[in-house]
């Protein structure tokens, strides 16, 4: 998975959309519906491990969070979770919705 810490990593990842998919899961480390989420997620990583994963901590590195939602044109949700292809948004969700199985049926 990739931490998302810096402004350049969320460029080079949303770049790195032109060729690939990616997961996206924007996760507050203090929230418990943030937590039911990130563990959701990491549950379809585990069954998904040849599609690209990436997080970015909504507290811990605020600036990356807000350009997500600044270039994407998507209102900022947290958690929130984005399927990225061609640098387009192709799902978003939140909060409860955030689950192994609508992640996975998002990427079917």
């Amino acid at each position: 998975m990739i931490l998302l810490e810096t402004l350049e990593d969320w460029g080079n990842l949303y770049e790195a959309t032109q060729n690939k998919t990616v997961i996206l899961l924007k996760h507050s480390t203090t929230c418990p519906v943030s937590a039911a989420a990130y563990d959701e997620f990491q549950d379809f990583q585990e069954e998904h491990s040849n599609l690209e994963f990436a997080l970015v901590k909504v507290i811990e590195h605020r600036p990356v969070s807000n350009a997500i939602a600044e270039q994407l044109g998507v209102k900022h949700e947290s958690p929130q979770c984005f399927i990225i292809k061609d640098k387009q948004v192709i799902w978003v969700d939140s909060h409860w919705k955030i689950t192994a199985k609508n992640l996975k049926n998002a990427v079917s």
